[in-house]
């Protein structure tokens, strides 16, 4: 009797964890989709790779990548100075991450395939001690160098809402993209080899960096994913604008209402936030007029 519940509470506890991984690799998926097509324009995520049609899409003022400067799992030193002429892809990951583990086997094919002219580094996220993951990357046959996280080094980078998210450098040191979830490899191929001046069977689009890939750019943005501005004249629009780039989130993010709207669309707080702004500007808009309607007319002297 003992045995059989033995063997039932062993089998519940390894469904308990099979759901477990389920769901995560469902939520780093579905957040990949939301921001492929709000956010990043029609990069193809990973359901979509039989897509015949590829279009790509880099920031037409790329800016430089943070710089830094850190020893490696094998104390080897990794400093940006060294990226210049290489297209380089910046991949933050954890060892407990589903779509983490899904993706690696594609980044270390194009490790190998691209090793002369590509440098893959992976910021590694978790809290553990570097020779946990040293062994975990061993095992899962990682070539390519990792680094274990910095707080600096993440706020250098604006934050990584998602795992995994992935950074693409251009040879002149420049993050000219940035995908958050698993994506199709053939679309990072195609992204690499374009980088790389070699043909590509796609379109190149550009587009203006509004805090798609860092988040500080998102003072730029003149419309903001799920925030409704009609009946706002352009100079209300810029006043909202402004509050919502100057006024911090409640939702615990640390990020500015627009930052977060940005960062994830999903966020009700931050879209309840935003829509007061617009209605409390309407109002204060509204108000003058109501207030001269009700006031009586002049007397003549």
């Amino acid at each position: 009797m003992k045995k059989s519940f033995l063997a039932f509470l062993v089998a519940l506890t390894g469904l308990a964890g099979l759901g477990i991984g389920i769901v995560a690799a469902r939520a780093g998926r579905l957040k990949a989709g939301l921001h492929s097509s709000i956010t990043r324009g029609p990069a193809k995520p990973a359901a979509a790779a039989s897509d015949k049609t590829t279009v790509i899409r880099f920031a037409k003022d790329p800016q430089p990548a943070p710089p830094f400067l850190l020893r490696d799992l094998d104390g080897n030193l990794i400093s940006t100075a060294s990226w210049q002429g290489k297209v380089v892809l910046v991949n933050f990951w954890a060892t407990w991450c589903p779509p983490c583990r899904e993706e690696i086997p594609v980044l270390i094919e194009l490790a190998k395939k691209y090793k002369d002219d590509l440098l893959i580094v992976g910021i590694s996220m978790d809290d553990g001690p570097p020779e946990e993951v040293k062994e975990f990357a061993q095992q899962a046959g990682i070539n390519y160098p990792i680094v274990m996280r910095s707080r600096e080094l993440v706020a250098e980078y604006g934050g990584v809402p998602a795992l995994p998210t992935s950074f693409f450098v251009n040879k002149e040191g420049r993050v000219v993209q940035k995908h958050e979830g698993l994506f199709s490899p053939d679309l990072y191929e195609t992204e690499i080899r374009a980088l790389l001046g070699l043909p590509v069977d796609a379109t190149i689009e550009t587009f203006e960096d509004m805090g798609q890939i860092f988040l500080k750019n998102a003072a730029r943005a003149t419309s903001l994913p799920g925030v409704d501005f009609t009946g706002l004249t352009p100079e209300q629009k810029k006043v909202a604008l402004k509050r919502m780039n100057s006024e911090i989130c409640d939702c615990g993010c640390r990020l500015t209402l627009a930052q977060c709207r940005i960062n994830d669309t999903t966020c009700p707080v931050s879209k309840a936030l935003a829509a007061k702004v617009v209605k409390e500007i309407l109002a204060n808009a509204s108000a003058p007029a109501a207030h001269s309607a009700s006031s009586p007319p002049p007397i003549n002297q």
